[in-house]
């Protein structure tokens, strides 16, 4: 009898049970540990065998990170050399298509006049994406010719190079758009419905050639531009997804940091986007998984087939149409929310950019994430700043480190939770920082980047007024 313990007794134990193993678990639940060395880029391609899916309703193309050895214009021998930019390189880049953007979204008037503010319109694609620059292959012309496209959710004309590139074309790998050899190849007339919509979406009124071809005009950030004819040619997407008339830039004078792409897909809202002429065929849905630098993602149109799994946030209503507007409620580190007002978030709404790289955030909502991240990073050293990138450690000869858990909660009490990908990005073998920035002035958007979006599949549900978000979204 001496031996059995009593129930009483046996209570207090399984009791005390309960609490060690429900505390490891909410421990575990507020940090990630992860190796020093799965923030770096990898050498390697890593393909999942599930990348490629096409049915009636829905089509998806792969996805690569435009530097990474995924990429097949890496993989080309034959393709113009293009140097890597450095990671400071990038977040200048960043920076510049933040503040154009933002300047867009300050101004309260339309930039008609190229020659005027060049360098201060709004940024919307190739090198001035930085890392941002995420390629997909689609199909233009009779017979098709394949071109290698960056795709961008802040922009909204789908655009080209086009011979005989009358004022400039800059190197790309694919062979440039020749459009006398397409058979259903056309230009866009100065008086069509089409032609007036290029002030929305591309922020400059259009021009006319010969007072019968209309001409568009992009201009970035960075300086870069493109100049050209609006025109209709056939679009293919997958072998069984072909739009003719599809509308689009045909460049004739292309100058800027584009890297050997050969242009740009437009994924906004406006009547030219891609999401639009689409609009039949896919409902205006679509979505994405953005791949670490090694590995593979995807861009799917369509419903059918759509993670079961993802939770929706409205969108909220939008300034410029091309943007896509959420509700961002509160932040959480290390699984505590942070005293932040909601007002912070409402002071200059917040948008999700599959271009920009790293997440902007209020100057309060940085500030008081940063202070409370460090309280959960106090074992580490510090490391001087980096670029935009204040909150730094130095991990020496470590091989894992412990960080505080991130998670977003939007509207409709959506909480999204970041992989470690999303929190910290390594600036050298050794050393790593906060993967966020502050914004200039409290009243500038506050701009979900990619970074924080990767691996993800990320569900535009534009017809539904939804954006949905659904882990490990690229296997």
């Amino acid at each position: 009898m001496g031996s059995l313990i009593s129930f009483p007794l046996m209570k207090f134990f399984l009791s005390l049970l309960f609490i060690l193993t429900t505390t490891k678990a909410s421990i575990n639940s507020q940090s990630h540990t992860i190796r020093i060395a799965s923030l770096l880029p990898a050498s390697l391609c890593t393909i999942p065998s599930n990348t490629k899916d096409s049915d009636k309703t829905r089509s998806r193309m792969r996805v690569f990170h435009r530097h990474g050895p995924c990429s097949r214009l890496d993989q080309d021998k034959n393709a113009a050399s293009t140097t890597t930019p450095s990671l400071s390189e990038v977040l200048a880049l960043d920076q510049s298509r933040v503040d154009s953007i933002q300047s867009r979204l300050n101004s309260n008037s339309n930039i008609d006049q190229f020659t005027e503010r060049k360098a201060s319109l709004q940024v919307k694609s190739g090198r001035s994406l930085g890392t941002g620059n995420y390629i997909a292959t689609v199909g233009l012309g009779t017979p098709l010719k394949t071109l290698s496209l960056i795709f961008d959710t802040a922009s909204d004309l789908t655009w080209t190079q086009c011979q005989p590139c009358s004022g400039s074309c800059h190197p790309q790998q694919d062979p440039i758009f020749n459009p006398t050899t397409s058979s259903s190849y056309s230009n866009v007339s100065c008086n069509s419905a089409q032609c007036s919509q290029l002030s929305s979406a591309t922020g400059n009124s259009p021009g006319c050639s010969s007072g019968t071809t209309c001409i568009y005009l992009l201009a970035y950030g960075d300086r870069s531009f493109t100049v050209g004819f609006l025109s209709k040619d056939k679009l293919t997407i997958s072998s069984t997804d072909v739009f003719p008339n599809f509308v689009f830039g045909c460049g004739q004078n292309n100058q800027g940091l584009f890297g050997d792409t050969a242009g740009l897909i437009g994924l906004g809202r406006d009547p030219l986007s891609l999401i639009s002429q689409t609009s039949s065929k896919y409902g205006r849905f679509f979505s994405y998984c953005l791949p670490t630098s090694s590995s593979v993602g995807h861009l799917t149109f369509g419903k059918n087939g759509a993670p079961n799994n993802a939770k929706f946030t409205p969108f909220a209503s939008s300034r410029i149409a091309s943007f896509y507007y959420i509700d961002i409620i509160a932040i959480s580190v290390g699984g505590h929310q942070l005293p932040i007002s909601g007002s912070v978030f409402k002071a200059g709404g917040s948008i999700i950019d599959s271009g920009t790289v790293i997440t902007r955030l209020p100057p309060a909502a940085y500030s008081t994430m940063s202070s409370v991240f460090q309280q959960g990073m106090t074992k580490y050293k510090r490391a001087p700043a980096f670029s935009l990138l204040d909150t730094c450690y130095d991990f020496g000869n470590l091989t894992t480190v412990t960080m505080p858990t991130i998670a977003f909660t939007f509207g409709g009490n959506v909480r999204v939770d970041l992989e470690p990908l999303g929190i910290l990005i390594a600036v050298s073998s050794s050393s790593a920082c906060l993967a966020f920035a502050r914004n200039k002035d409290a009243g500038d958007v506050t701009i979900l980047g990619n970074t924080q979006q990767k691996t993800m599949e990320v569900v535009y549900d534009v017809a539904g007024g939804q954006l949905g978000f659904s882990p490990n979204g690229c296997s």
